[in-house]
């Protein structure tokens, strides 16, 4: 079958277009045809060897598919250990969650990984409350398109999206952010401080380095700052607890792996994200969809920020 192989570590050149066998499905698992692959930007580490833990060269990288099931159902599934980007995936069958018929293939694929993570640092791990004011770091994103809707759907009574360009900025806007501000490091402070008349309750970063600071020093009290990321590759502070003791203030780590082992944080999220979706009440973006083949310029795209949303491959 055709895949993309990766046989040594580096940038988008090493996703080489492969033809290998195709798994055989152990028990409890199921042989899916891939109908489209998602992309998510900690692939970019895989195969750079940054990623932990690190993957056994040579292998397949992709961590979630849509496809057919041998029965015939249409699936959504992770494959969190590789070989998503194939002609055929062997997937958990606990982890395989129907997807209806009003949900397409590039729509599902931007619930899984980026869908769940903006649902739960919202809800898990924010606790977001009605009324509160939320900050989205990376808007234009494909966690951050998700998270500002997630967020008016969750009761936030202001969002401010964060981003790169006014292009970035006008799409959060029309996504149902309330205002949209540059997310230049130098000032960041000052502006989301005028956009939330204030400090804020929650800031949701993924960016690191000097903005992982500044989103610190627009907490308001009992304010909460939650990492999922580190886009910049940049080293992120250390922090002074008594900084945090100030003004009560938390900041939470997530990853979605562990925390997808939580009861009841892997499917009902994912059917309650479907049922936005059929009712035109959450609205993924999935323009970004390449050949399985042109991986590498899949890649290349995404690292040089010229996608929004979710980014796909076609076996």
């Amino acid at each position: 079958m055709h895949a993309i192989l990766v046989s040594r570590f580096g940038g988008p050149e090493v996703l080489e277009p492969a033809d290998i066998a195709e798994p055989a499905p152990g028990p409890g698992r199921l042989l899916v045809d891939v109908t489209a692959a998602g992309v998510n930007f900690a692939d970019t580490s895989r195969i750079a060897g940054t990623y932990t833990p690190r993957p056994e060269l040579p292998f397949v990288p992709g961590t979630e598919v849509v496809g057919r099931a041998g029965d015939g159902r249409r699936v959504l599934a992770t494959t969190f250990g590789g070989g998503g980007f194939a002609q055929r995936a062997a997937v958990a069958e606990a982890e395989a969650v129907p997807v209806p018929d009003a949900v397409g293939d590039a729509e599902a694929l931007a619930l899984l990984v980026q869908g769940l993570t903006a649902w739960h640092v919202l809800a898990s791990s924010a606790r977001i409350r009605p009324g509160e004011t939320v900050v989205v770091n990376a808007a234009a994103g494909g966690v951050g398109t998700l998270a500002v809707q997630l967020a008016r759907h969750f009761g936030a009574g202001r969002v401010i999206a964060v981003a790169g360009s006014p292009q970035r900025r006008a799409l959060a806007l029309s996504l149902g952010a309330d205002v949209a501000v540059d997310g230049d490091p130098d000032g960041y402070a000052e502006r989301v401080l005028e956009a939330g008349n204030g400090p804020v309750d929650i800031v949701l970063e993924s960016v690191g380095g000097p903005v992982f600071r500044a989103g610190l020093e627009v907490l308001a009290n009992f304010g909460r700052l939650v990492t999922f990321g580190n886009a910049s590759r940049e080293p992120r502070p250390l922090i002074d607890p008594g900084e945090l003791t100030d003004r009560n203030a938390a900041v939470i780590g997530f990853w979605l792996r562990p925390a997808l082992t939580a009861p009841g944080a892997y499917r009902p999220p994912l059917e309650a994200m479907f049922d936005l979706v059929a009712k035109g009440e959450l609205r993924p973006l999935t323009a970004a969809s390449y050949p399985l083949a042109d991986a590498a310029q899949a890649f290349t795209d995404l690292l040089a920020r010229r996608t929004t949303g979710k980014i796909t491959l076609r076996p």
